[in-house]
């Protein structure tokens, strides 16, 4: 199940000169791409039809999507968007919303309500201070049985740069793993919730066969990996910040960490995480070309 994103519309409201709201455009993309660094499984909806946004005065999301300095950028945009299971009026149709209402400001805000209806996470443009934070305050209105209206205040995980969605990545990245019981699971989930990690493949069948009280703790080893290799900036930083106890192998046992790579070479996949019960290791390299790890080992401690 892919994690929704979903356009808070209030702030393509805003009344900028074109220039700043192309700058604002560059940060709601960077978000966009960050969040689909750290999980694959992300989408993209809004209440209305993206190229018709108004992103200024006469100046709509196909406008800008039209500029050939900007047709990367929207490429990703719409690629994240093809990619969500269901429609926004399809979450919540407009004759049905009738129960329930979100204000931010006293202003109808269907995007970030939504958001917080599918616990999602509600993205922006940074165009007012209102948007420059990683999470949202609302009001929400909820009709009762009896006719009367309940208002209370509720928030939700909200994002208009990569900075703010840096705050989010890791729920992002397990949002849904925590439902994954055996080790074929993973193995099966692996590019939705492992993006930044590859795997050689005697790995699928040390999944496949992972014994049931290894299935958590492995799924967390692999997760914290994700969430660290989707942060590593490789140009300055040896290696991504670990989430656990992550050492190479001793000198003396090197010898063992040497396994056939994808192109047929043999490799030192010395780097090492830990789990237990038993004496449980997770092997692997650093690819520093694509700012990625590559898995090699998931079982016993090596030559035991």
């Amino acid at each position: 199940m892919a994690t929704l994103l979903c356009l808070n519309e209030l702030s393509c409201r805003t009344v900028l000169p074109v220039d700043q709201v192309d700058r604002a455009m560059r940060d709601f993309v960077g978000a966009l791409k960050h969040a689909r660094q750290v999980r694959a499984a992300t989408a993209l909806i809004s209440p209305e039809r993206l190229p018709a946004v108004e992103l200024a005065a006469g100046y709509p999301m196909a406008k800008w999507a039209n500029d050939a300095r900007n047709r990367d950028l929207w490429r990703l945009v719409r690629a994240m968007q093809q990619r969500a299971p269901f429609t926004f009026d399809q979450l919540v149709p407009p004759e049905d919303g009738g129960d329930l209402e979100y204000l931010h400001n006293g202003r109808v805000a269907r995007g970030l309500g939504v958001a917080h209806l599918v616990e999602g996470l509600a993205v922006s443009l940074p165009t007012e201070p209102d948007w420059s934070a990683d999470r949202v305050r609302m009001t929400r209105n909820t009709l009762v049985d009896d006719g009367e209206i309940v208002e209370d205040e509720v928030d939700v995980p909200h994002a208009s740069s990569p900075g703010h969605m840096r705050v989010h990545e890791s729920w992002l990245g397990r949002e849904g793993l925590a439902a994954i019981g055996t080790g074929a699971a993973l193995w099966e989930a692996r590019a939705e919730y492992f993006p930044s990690l590859s795997f050689l493949p005697r790995v699928e069948e040390q999944l496949r066969h992972l014994s049931a009280d290894w299935v958590t703790p492995v799924r967390n080893r692999l997760a914290e990996l994700q969430e660290g290799a989707s942060g590593w900036e490789p140009a300055t930083e040896p290696h991504p910040l670990w989430r656990s106890k992550v050492t190479p192998e001793a000198e003396q046992r090197k010898q063992l960490c040497g396994f056939v790579d994808l192109d047929g070479q043999t490799r030192l996949f010395d780097l090492h995480a830990r789990f237990t019960p038993r004496h449980g290791r997770l092997h692997f390299r650093l690819l520093r070309d694509s700012g990625t790890i590559r898995i090699a080992y998931i079982g016993t401690k090596l030559g035991v």
